[in-house]
């Protein structure tokens, strides 16, 4: 019994005790190393980047670019394209500068209601201007009514009506053509002009024709006797109707002269 105690603890003696390193040795050390040095290289690009984009879209503490945050809203400078639908309250140009819209098909305005129906439209086209709604005024900058229409009546409230055409003397010397004519019709009322002054109709090279079941020719003065023995001497005529409609007048004598000048209606 002895004996085996004295050979174990030989035994042990003779033995040297085991160090453990610790750390990260080898290649795992040389893959940390080259993970942090990329991890690096990532972080200085990513910063760089960042304030290569900050340098280019201009970002400030009041905005973006020409986008700049104020307090009655935002502020566009510049040219700008939406690509989606714009949402604003009011829209104004910068002071002494145009607003100016442009679109490669039309510019449309919509006015909706309260049940998100259609009430008021603004179309402008390669077509053409169009515009739908119950009315349509147009004022001066003294707010005095211009012109104004809707379904019942259409009214010029300008001191003076204008209607110009392009007319040429002399074809041969180039220019577009004289109008063939204008045509006012009203299929399902009447046509009432009404003037303070005179209202002249007046045509240089053809006649003036009046078509109706009645002719009715209100306010004409009467013309009164002159004295007898007056040495005042008029001439009066009479107005003579032609089968045709025509109208001529004719001197006045005791009795009818319409006869005599009836040459007239030929």
């Amino acid at each position: 019994m002895l004996e085996q105690c004295t050979h174990r603890n030989n035994v042990q003696s003779s033995e040297k005790p085991h160090v453990y390193k610790v750390g990260i040795y080898g290649w795992r050390k040389r893959c940390l190393y080259f993970f942090v040095l990329l991890l690096m290289i990532l972080i200085l690009v990513n910063l760089a980047l960042t304030i290569w984009i900050v340098k280019v879209m201009n970002f400030t503490i009041d905005g973006m670019g020409n986008l700049r945050i104020t307090e009655k809203g935002l502020k566009l400078e510049g040219d700008s394209e939406f690509l989606q639908p714009l949402y604003a309250k009011e829209i104004q140009s910068r002071p002494g500068s145009p607003l100016f819209l442009q679109s490669s098909k039309n510019v449309s305005v919509n006015i909706l209601n309260g049940k998100n129906q259609l009430v008021t439209q603004l179309i402008a086209g390669s077509s053409g201007v169009r515009a739908q709604g119950k009315m349509l005024e147009v004022k001066s900058s003294t707010g005095k009514l211009l012109f104004s229409a809707d379904d019942q009546e259409v009214v010029v409230g300008a001191e003076r009506l204008r209607i110009c055409f392009i007319c040429v003397t002399n074809p041969t010397e180039g220019g577009s053509p004289a109008p063939k004519g204008i045509q006012i019709l009203a299929e399902a009322g009447d046509i009432q002009a009404t003037c303070r002054s005179d209202l002249r109709l007046e045509s240089k090279d053809g006649e003036i024709t009046l078509d109706a079941r009645r002719i009715r020719l209100l306010r004409l003065p009467e013309g009164k006797a002159s004295p007898s023995g007056t040495t005042t001497r008029q001439t009066v005529y009479e107005v003579c109707v032609c089968p045709n409609g025509k109208l001529f007048l004719s001197q006045a004598g005791t009795g009818s002269t319409c006869q005599i000048s009836n040459n007239v209606c030929l």
